[in-house]
Protein backbone atom coordinates (compact mmCIF):
# COMPACT_ATOMS: atom_id res chain seq x y z
CA UNK A 1 0.00 0.00 0.00
CA UNK A 2 2.76 2.48 0.91
CA UNK A 3 4.56 1.70 -2.32
CA UNK A 4 1.41 2.38 -4.29
CA UNK A 5 0.88 5.70 -2.53
CA UNK A 6 4.48 6.74 -3.17
CA UNK A 7 4.01 5.89 -6.81
CA UNK A 8 1.06 8.26 -7.25
CA UNK A 9 2.44 11.28 -5.38
CA UNK A 10 3.02 14.36 -7.61
CA UNK A 11 6.64 15.05 -8.57
CA UNK A 12 8.60 17.59 -6.51
CA UNK A 13 8.79 20.24 -9.32
CA UNK A 14 4.99 20.20 -9.59
CA UNK A 15 4.59 20.77 -5.86
CA UNK A 16 7.03 23.67 -6.00
CA UNK A 17 5.14 25.21 -8.94
CA UNK A 18 1.82 24.90 -7.11
CA UNK A 19 3.32 26.50 -4.00
CA UNK A 20 4.75 29.42 -5.99
CA UNK A 21 1.45 29.95 -7.83
CA UNK A 22 -0.46 29.98 -4.54
CA UNK A 23 2.01 32.44 -3.02
CA UNK A 24 1.71 34.83 -5.98
CA UNK A 25 -2.08 34.67 -5.86
CA UNK A 26 -2.04 35.48 -2.15
CA UNK A 27 0.12 38.53 -2.78
CA UNK A 28 -2.69 40.03 -4.89
CA UNK A 29 -5.44 39.10 -2.43
CA UNK A 30 -6.25 41.54 0.35
CA UNK A 31 -8.08 40.20 3.42
CA UNK A 32 -11.25 42.27 3.65
CA UNK A 33 -13.18 42.38 6.96
CA UNK A 34 -16.96 42.40 6.64
CA UNK A 35 -17.42 45.75 8.41
CA UNK A 36 -14.92 47.48 6.13
CA UNK A 37 -16.60 45.96 3.08
CA UNK A 38 -19.96 47.39 4.19
CA UNK A 39 -18.43 50.81 4.86
CA UNK A 40 -16.93 50.88 1.37
CA UNK A 41 -20.21 49.72 -0.16
CA UNK A 42 -22.16 52.52 1.54
CA UNK A 43 -19.69 55.11 0.23
CA UNK A 44 -19.49 53.65 -3.27
CA UNK A 45 -23.08 52.51 -3.84
CA UNK A 46 -24.96 54.19 -6.68
CA UNK A 47 -28.21 53.18 -4.98
CA UNK A 48 -27.30 55.15 -1.85
CA UNK A 49 -26.20 58.10 -4.00
CA UNK A 50 -29.52 58.12 -5.84
CA UNK A 51 -31.42 57.97 -2.53
CA UNK A 52 -29.37 60.90 -1.22
CA UNK A 53 -30.21 62.89 -4.36
CA UNK A 54 -33.93 62.15 -3.87
CA UNK A 55 -33.66 63.31 -0.27
CA UNK A 56 -32.00 66.56 -1.36
CA UNK A 57 -34.70 67.11 -3.99
CA UNK A 58 -37.46 66.64 -1.40
CA UNK A 59 -35.73 69.03 1.00
CA UNK A 60 -35.43 71.66 -1.74
CA UNK A 61 -39.14 71.26 -2.55
CA UNK A 62 -39.93 71.87 1.13
CA UNK A 63 -37.79 75.02 1.16
CA UNK A 64 -39.48 76.19 -2.04
CA UNK A 65 -42.92 75.98 -0.42
CA UNK A 66 -41.85 77.43 2.92
CA UNK A 67 -39.95 80.38 1.45
CA UNK A 68 -43.10 81.76 -0.13
CA UNK A 69 -43.67 83.44 3.23
CA UNK A 70 -40.41 85.37 2.74
CA UNK A 71 -40.46 88.61 0.66
CA UNK A 72 -39.37 88.13 -2.93
CA UNK A 73 -37.55 91.15 -4.34
CA UNK A 74 -37.29 91.80 -8.06
CA UNK A 75 -35.24 94.65 -9.57
CA UNK A 76 -35.80 95.68 -13.17
CA UNK A 77 -36.24 98.48 -15.65
CA UNK A 78 -38.83 99.47 -18.23
CA UNK A 79 -37.05 102.14 -20.23
CA UNK A 80 -38.71 103.08 -23.52
CA UNK A 81 -39.86 105.87 -25.82
CA UNK A 82 -43.41 107.09 -25.45
CA UNK A 83 -45.71 108.53 -28.12
CA UNK A 84 -48.87 109.93 -26.66
CA UNK A 85 -50.21 108.51 -23.42
CA UNK A 86 -47.54 106.49 -21.42
CA UNK A 87 -48.82 102.94 -21.73
CA UNK A 88 -47.53 100.16 -19.47
CA UNK A 89 -44.75 97.77 -20.39
CA UNK A 90 -45.69 94.21 -19.27
CA UNK A 91 -48.04 95.56 -16.63
CA UNK A 92 -45.79 98.29 -15.22
CA UNK A 93 -45.40 101.97 -16.10
CA UNK A 94 -42.25 102.84 -18.09
CA UNK A 95 -39.50 103.53 -15.59
CA UNK A 96 -35.76 103.92 -15.36
CA UNK A 97 -35.60 101.38 -12.52
CA UNK A 98 -38.25 99.61 -10.42
CA UNK A 99 -38.36 97.35 -7.40
CA UNK A 100 -41.22 94.94 -6.62
CA UNK A 101 -41.66 92.79 -3.55
CA UNK A 102 -44.30 90.21 -2.67
CA UNK A 103 -44.85 87.56 0.00
CA UNK A 104 -47.66 85.49 1.42
CA UNK A 105 -49.10 86.52 4.79
CA UNK A 106 -52.28 84.51 5.27
CA UNK A 107 -52.71 81.48 3.03
CA UNK A 108 -54.35 78.37 4.57
CA UNK A 109 -53.65 76.28 1.46
CA UNK A 110 -49.96 77.19 1.43
CA UNK A 111 -49.64 76.28 5.11
CA UNK A 112 -50.87 72.76 4.36
CA UNK A 113 -48.66 72.52 1.27
CA UNK A 114 -45.64 73.37 3.42
CA UNK A 115 -46.59 70.67 5.92
CA UNK A 116 -47.02 68.15 3.11
CA UNK A 117 -43.64 69.03 1.61
CA UNK A 118 -41.94 68.71 5.00
CA UNK A 119 -43.43 65.25 5.56
CA UNK A 120 -42.41 64.19 2.05
CA UNK A 121 -38.87 65.27 2.91
CA UNK A 122 -39.01 63.18 6.09
CA UNK A 123 -40.36 60.26 4.01
CA UNK A 124 -37.42 60.56 1.63
CA UNK A 125 -35.09 60.36 4.65
CA UNK A 126 -36.79 57.12 5.68
CA UNK A 127 -36.45 55.81 2.14
CA UNK A 128 -32.73 56.65 2.19
CA UNK A 129 -32.37 54.55 5.34
CA UNK A 130 -34.19 51.69 3.65
CA UNK A 131 -31.87 51.90 0.66
CA UNK A 132 -28.93 51.92 3.08
CA UNK A 133 -30.19 48.71 4.68
CA UNK A 134 -30.59 47.17 1.23
CA UNK A 135 -26.95 47.93 0.40
CA UNK A 136 -25.85 46.46 3.76
CA UNK A 137 -27.91 43.30 3.21
CA UNK A 138 -26.61 42.77 -0.32
CA UNK A 139 -23.02 43.26 0.82
CA UNK A 140 -23.34 40.95 3.84
CA UNK A 141 -25.03 38.18 1.84
CA UNK A 142 -22.45 38.39 -0.94
CA UNK A 143 -19.64 38.35 1.62
CA UNK A 144 -21.09 35.35 3.48
CA UNK A 145 -21.64 33.38 0.28
CA UNK A 146 -18.13 34.18 -0.96
CA UNK A 147 -16.72 32.99 2.36
CA UNK A 148 -18.64 29.73 1.99
CA UNK A 149 -17.36 29.08 -1.53
CA UNK A 150 -13.77 29.96 -0.60
CA UNK A 151 -13.92 27.39 2.19
CA UNK A 152 -15.52 24.81 -0.09
CA UNK A 153 -12.97 25.41 -2.86
CA UNK A 154 -10.09 24.42 -0.60
CA UNK A 155 -12.00 21.34 0.57
CA UNK A 156 -13.04 20.27 -2.94
CA UNK A 157 -9.48 20.77 -4.22
CA UNK A 158 -8.37 18.27 -1.59
CA UNK A 159 -11.19 15.95 -2.74
CA UNK A 160 -9.91 16.10 -6.32
CA UNK A 161 -6.34 15.41 -5.21
CA UNK A 162 -7.47 12.36 -3.23
CA UNK A 163 -9.63 11.25 -6.16
CA UNK A 164 -6.70 11.46 -8.58
CA UNK A 165 -4.58 9.40 -6.20
CA UNK A 166 -7.32 6.81 -5.85
CA UNK A 167 -7.77 6.68 -9.62
CA UNK A 168 -4.07 5.94 -10.09
CA UNK A 169 -4.15 3.30 -7.35
CA UNK A 170 -7.13 1.59 -9.01
CA UNK A 171 -5.34 1.59 -12.38
CA UNK A 172 -2.34 -0.14 -10.83
CA UNK A 173 -4.54 -2.65 -9.02
CA UNK A 174 -6.37 -3.40 -12.27
CA UNK A 175 -3.06 -3.95 -14.05
CA UNK A 176 -2.08 -6.33 -11.26
CA UNK A 177 -5.39 -8.15 -11.67
CA UNK A 178 -6.65 -7.24 -8.18
CA UNK A 179 -9.60 -4.95 -9.06
CA UNK A 180 -12.47 -5.16 -11.53
CA UNK A 181 -12.03 -2.79 -14.54
CA UNK A 182 -15.43 -1.30 -13.72
CA UNK A 183 -13.87 0.31 -10.67
CA UNK A 184 -11.73 2.47 -12.98
CA UNK A 185 -14.88 4.17 -14.29
CA UNK A 186 -16.17 4.68 -10.77
CA UNK A 187 -12.86 6.28 -9.76
CA UNK A 188 -12.98 8.53 -12.82
CA UNK A 189 -16.56 9.51 -11.94
CA UNK A 190 -15.47 10.53 -8.43
CA UNK A 191 -12.67 12.69 -9.85
CA UNK A 192 -15.02 14.20 -12.46
CA UNK A 193 -17.52 15.13 -9.76
CA UNK A 194 -14.76 16.86 -7.82
CA UNK A 195 -13.74 18.81 -10.93
CA UNK A 196 -17.37 19.80 -11.48
CA UNK A 197 -17.62 21.01 -7.90
CA UNK A 198 -14.40 22.98 -8.32
CA UNK A 199 -15.75 24.62 -11.48
CA UNK A 200 -18.96 25.52 -9.66
CA UNK A 201 -17.04 26.93 -6.71
CA UNK A 202 -14.62 28.93 -8.85
CA UNK A 203 -17.46 30.28 -10.98
CA UNK A 204 -19.42 31.35 -7.90
CA UNK A 205 -16.30 32.95 -6.39
CA UNK A 206 -15.64 34.95 -9.56
CA UNK A 207 -19.25 36.18 -9.71
CA UNK A 208 -19.35 37.10 -6.02
CA UNK A 209 -15.99 38.86 -6.11
CA UNK A 210 -17.18 40.85 -9.11
CA UNK A 211 -20.35 41.78 -7.23
CA UNK A 212 -18.39 42.87 -4.16
CA UNK A 213 -16.02 44.78 -6.44
CA UNK A 214 -18.99 46.63 -7.90
CA UNK A 215 -20.31 47.38 -4.42
CA UNK A 216 -17.04 48.37 -2.74
CA UNK A 217 -14.98 49.74 -5.63
CA UNK A 218 -12.09 47.36 -4.88
CA UNK A 219 -10.48 45.23 -7.61
CA UNK A 220 -12.19 41.85 -7.77
CA UNK A 221 -8.90 39.94 -7.68
CA UNK A 222 -7.88 41.62 -4.42
CA UNK A 223 -10.95 40.59 -2.40
CA UNK A 224 -10.52 37.81 0.14
CA UNK A 225 -12.96 37.24 3.00
CA UNK A 226 -12.18 36.81 6.70
CA UNK A 227 -14.80 34.39 8.08
CA UNK A 228 -14.08 35.39 11.69
CA UNK A 229 -14.94 39.05 10.93
CA UNK A 230 -18.62 38.15 10.64
CA UNK A 231 -20.41 38.39 14.01
CA UNK A 232 -22.53 35.53 15.29
CA UNK A 233 -26.13 35.67 14.14
CA UNK A 234 -28.80 35.67 16.89
CA UNK A 235 -30.90 32.60 17.47
CA UNK A 236 -34.55 32.79 16.45
CA UNK A 237 -37.12 31.38 18.84
CA UNK A 238 -40.64 30.41 17.88
CA UNK A 239 -42.18 32.36 20.76
CA UNK A 240 -40.51 35.64 19.73
CA UNK A 241 -43.11 38.16 18.49
CA UNK A 242 -41.06 39.33 15.53
CA UNK A 243 -44.13 40.26 13.49
CA UNK A 244 -45.14 43.08 15.85
CA UNK A 245 -41.54 44.25 16.05
CA UNK A 246 -41.25 44.31 12.26
CA UNK A 247 -44.47 46.32 11.89
CA UNK A 248 -43.14 48.98 14.27
CA UNK A 249 -39.62 49.18 12.86
CA UNK A 250 -40.30 48.53 9.17
CA UNK A 251 -38.97 51.41 7.10
CA UNK A 252 -41.30 50.46 4.26
CA UNK A 253 -44.32 50.90 6.55
CA UNK A 254 -42.94 54.15 7.96
CA UNK A 255 -42.39 55.53 4.46
CA UNK A 256 -45.91 54.57 3.38
CA UNK A 257 -47.39 56.19 6.50
CA UNK A 258 -45.43 59.40 5.95
CA UNK A 259 -46.44 59.53 2.29
CA UNK A 260 -50.11 59.03 3.21
CA UNK A 261 -49.91 61.81 5.80
CA UNK A 262 -48.36 64.15 3.23
CA UNK A 263 -51.16 63.42 0.76
CA UNK A 264 -53.73 64.13 3.50
CA UNK A 265 -52.25 67.60 4.05
CA UNK A 266 -52.00 68.18 0.32
CA UNK A 267 -55.67 67.24 -0.18
CA UNK A 268 -56.70 69.57 2.65
CA UNK A 269 -54.61 72.30 1.06
CA UNK A 270 -56.43 71.84 -2.24
CA UNK A 271 -59.74 72.44 -0.45
CA UNK A 272 -58.34 75.47 1.37
CA UNK A 273 -57.21 76.93 -1.93
CA UNK A 274 -60.82 78.16 -2.12
CA UNK A 275 -60.36 80.16 1.11
CA UNK A 276 -59.46 83.89 1.23
CA UNK A 277 -55.77 84.85 1.18
CA UNK A 278 -53.76 87.90 2.18
CA UNK A 279 -50.46 88.84 0.50
CA UNK A 280 -47.98 91.63 1.17
CA UNK A 281 -46.97 93.69 -1.89
CA UNK A 282 -44.73 96.71 -2.43
CA UNK A 283 -43.40 98.56 -5.46
CA UNK A 284 -41.01 101.45 -6.16
CA UNK A 285 -40.35 103.09 -9.53
CA UNK A 286 -38.00 105.83 -10.74
CA UNK A 287 -39.91 107.46 -13.62
CA UNK A 288 -38.40 109.40 -16.50
CA UNK A 289 -39.63 112.85 -17.65
CA UNK A 290 -39.44 111.89 -21.34
CA UNK A 291 -42.36 109.48 -21.11
CA UNK A 292 -44.98 112.29 -21.35
CA UNK A 293 -46.21 111.97 -17.75
CA UNK A 294 -46.32 115.78 -17.41
CA UNK A 295 -48.57 116.15 -20.45
CA UNK A 296 -51.34 113.89 -19.19
CA UNK A 297 -51.28 114.48 -15.44
CA UNK A 298 -52.01 117.58 -13.38
CA UNK A 299 -49.23 120.14 -13.95
CA UNK A 300 -46.68 120.21 -11.16
CA UNK A 301 -47.80 116.81 -9.73
CA UNK A 302 -45.20 114.68 -11.48
CA UNK A 303 -42.33 113.34 -9.38
CA UNK A 304 -39.67 110.85 -10.34
CA UNK A 305 -39.67 108.80 -7.12
CA UNK A 306 -42.87 106.77 -6.58
CA UNK A 307 -43.72 103.95 -4.17
CA UNK A 308 -46.70 101.82 -3.18
CA UNK A 309 -47.04 99.41 -0.26
CA UNK A 310 -50.06 97.48 0.95
CA UNK A 311 -51.99 94.21 1.28
CA UNK A 312 -53.58 92.18 -1.49
CA UNK A 313 -56.76 90.36 -0.48
CA UNK A 314 -58.32 87.63 -2.62
CA UNK A 315 -61.72 86.01 -2.07
CA UNK A 316 -62.23 82.97 -4.36
CA UNK A 317 -65.94 82.21 -4.58
CA UNK A 318 -66.38 80.36 -7.88
CA UNK A 319 -63.75 77.90 -9.09
CA UNK A 320 -65.22 74.54 -10.28
CA UNK A 321 -61.85 73.37 -11.63
CA UNK A 322 -60.16 73.77 -8.23
CA UNK A 323 -63.05 72.00 -6.53
CA UNK A 324 -62.63 69.02 -8.88
CA UNK A 325 -58.87 69.08 -8.29
CA UNK A 326 -59.49 68.91 -4.53
CA UNK A 327 -61.75 65.88 -4.95
CA UNK A 328 -59.03 64.13 -6.97
CA UNK A 329 -56.55 64.88 -4.17
CA UNK A 330 -58.99 63.32 -1.67
CA UNK A 331 -59.06 60.13 -3.75
CA UNK A 332 -55.24 59.99 -3.80
CA UNK A 333 -55.17 60.37 -0.02
CA UNK A 334 -57.67 57.51 0.43
CA UNK A 335 -55.57 55.34 -1.87
CA UNK A 336 -52.44 56.15 0.16
CA UNK A 337 -54.14 55.16 3.42
CA UNK A 338 -55.08 51.84 1.83
CA UNK A 339 -51.43 51.39 0.85
CA UNK A 340 -50.47 51.73 4.53
CA UNK A 341 -52.72 48.81 5.46
CA UNK A 342 -51.39 46.76 2.54
CA UNK A 343 -47.78 47.53 3.54
CA UNK A 344 -48.40 46.41 7.13
CA UNK A 345 -50.02 43.19 5.92
CA UNK A 346 -47.12 42.50 3.56
CA UNK A 347 -44.51 43.10 6.26
CA UNK A 348 -46.39 40.88 8.73
CA UNK A 349 -46.73 38.05 6.23
CA UNK A 350 -43.12 38.30 5.04
CA UNK A 351 -41.73 38.43 8.58
CA UNK A 352 -43.76 35.42 9.68
CA UNK A 353 -42.65 33.53 6.57
CA UNK A 354 -39.00 34.38 7.29
CA UNK A 355 -39.30 33.41 10.95
CA UNK A 356 -40.82 30.01 10.12
CA UNK A 357 -38.32 29.52 7.29
CA UNK A 358 -35.41 30.18 9.65
CA UNK A 359 -36.80 27.60 12.08
CA UNK A 360 -36.94 25.03 9.26
CA UNK A 361 -33.46 25.95 8.05
CA UNK A 362 -32.11 25.60 11.58
CA UNK A 363 -33.59 22.11 11.78
CA UNK A 364 -32.13 21.24 8.35
CA UNK A 365 -28.72 22.53 9.44
CA UNK A 366 -28.87 20.37 12.55
CA UNK A 367 -29.72 17.32 10.45
CA UNK A 368 -26.87 18.08 8.03
CA UNK A 369 -24.45 18.52 10.92
CA UNK A 370 -25.45 15.21 12.51
CA UNK A 371 -25.23 13.41 9.17
CA UNK A 372 -21.73 14.79 8.66
CA UNK A 373 -20.67 13.70 12.15
CA UNK A 374 -22.01 10.20 11.51
CA UNK A 375 -20.29 10.01 8.11
CA UNK A 376 -17.02 11.19 9.63
CA UNK A 377 -17.25 8.67 12.44
CA UNK A 378 -18.05 5.94 9.93
CA UNK A 379 -15.05 6.96 7.82
CA UNK A 380 -12.77 6.77 10.85
CA UNK A 381 -14.18 3.36 11.73
CA UNK A 382 -13.59 2.06 8.20
CA UNK A 383 -9.98 3.26 8.33
CA UNK A 384 -9.50 1.21 11.49
CA UNK A 385 -11.02 -1.80 9.78
CA UNK A 386 -8.76 -1.31 6.74
CA UNK A 387 -5.74 -1.31 9.03
CA UNK A 388 -7.07 -4.50 10.60
CA UNK A 389 -7.60 -6.01 7.11
CA UNK A 390 -11.36 -6.43 7.75
CA UNK A 391 -12.36 -3.83 5.15
CA UNK A 392 -11.17 -3.08 1.65
CA UNK A 393 -9.62 0.03 0.18
CA UNK A 394 -12.83 0.68 -1.73
CA UNK A 395 -14.82 0.59 1.51
CA UNK A 396 -12.60 3.39 2.80
CA UNK A 397 -13.01 5.31 -0.48
CA UNK A 398 -16.81 5.00 -0.34
CA UNK A 399 -16.80 6.27 3.26
CA UNK A 400 -14.54 9.18 2.28
CA UNK A 401 -16.82 10.16 -0.62
CA UNK A 402 -19.88 10.04 1.62
CA UNK A 403 -18.11 12.20 4.22
CA UNK A 404 -17.20 14.78 1.58
CA UNK A 405 -20.78 14.88 0.32
CA UNK A 406 -22.10 15.38 3.84
CA UNK A 407 -19.54 18.17 4.39
CA UNK A 408 -20.66 19.99 1.24
CA UNK A 409 -24.30 19.63 2.26
CA UNK A 410 -23.47 21.01 5.72
CA UNK A 411 -21.79 24.09 4.22
CA UNK A 412 -24.81 24.72 2.00
CA UNK A 413 -27.15 24.34 4.99
CA UNK A 414 -25.03 26.73 7.07
CA UNK A 415 -25.19 29.42 4.41
CA UNK A 416 -28.93 29.04 3.82
CA UNK A 417 -29.48 29.47 7.56
CA UNK A 418 -27.23 32.55 7.57
CA UNK A 419 -29.16 34.01 4.62
CA UNK A 420 -32.50 33.52 6.36
CA UNK A 421 -31.29 35.08 9.62
CA UNK A 422 -29.79 38.08 7.81
CA UNK A 423 -33.02 38.70 5.90
CA UNK A 424 -34.94 38.42 9.17
CA UNK A 425 -32.59 40.94 10.82
CA UNK A 426 -33.39 43.46 8.11
CA UNK A 427 -37.12 42.79 8.42
CA UNK A 428 -37.01 43.56 12.17
CA UNK A 429 -34.71 46.59 11.77
CA UNK A 430 -31.76 44.99 13.60
CA UNK A 431 -29.37 44.52 10.67
CA UNK A 432 -27.21 47.59 11.24
CA UNK A 433 -27.03 47.12 15.01
CA UNK A 434 -25.95 43.48 14.45
CA UNK A 435 -23.23 44.67 12.09
CA UNK A 436 -21.78 46.96 14.77
CA UNK A 437 -20.49 43.84 16.54
CA UNK A 438 -18.36 42.88 13.52
CA UNK A 439 -14.58 42.81 13.85
CA UNK A 440 -12.49 45.33 11.95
Amino acid sequence: MNGLLRGVLPPIPLLVALFLFSSIANLHAEPLPLKHAVELALKHSTLAAAASADEQRAFSSYLEARDQYLPQLVVGSGVGKTWGYPLSLEGSAPSIVNFTSQSSLVNPALRDYVRAAKIEWQASTIQSKDQRDQVIQETVLSYAELSKWETLLAHVADEREQGVKMEQIVNQRIQEGVDNPLLRTQAKLTTARARLRIAQAQGAIDVLRNRLSRLTGLPAASIETIPDSMPALPEVKREDDLVAKAEQSSLAVQFTQAHASALDFRARGEHRALWPTVDFAAQYALLASFNNYEKYFQPGSFQQHNATIGLVLRFPFLNPAQHAHAQAADAEAVHARSDVTAAKDKVSEETLRLQRSVEQLAASQEVADLEYQIAQSNSDAVKVRVDASTATLHDAEDARIQTNERYNQLQDANFELERGRIELLRATGDLESWLEGAKQ
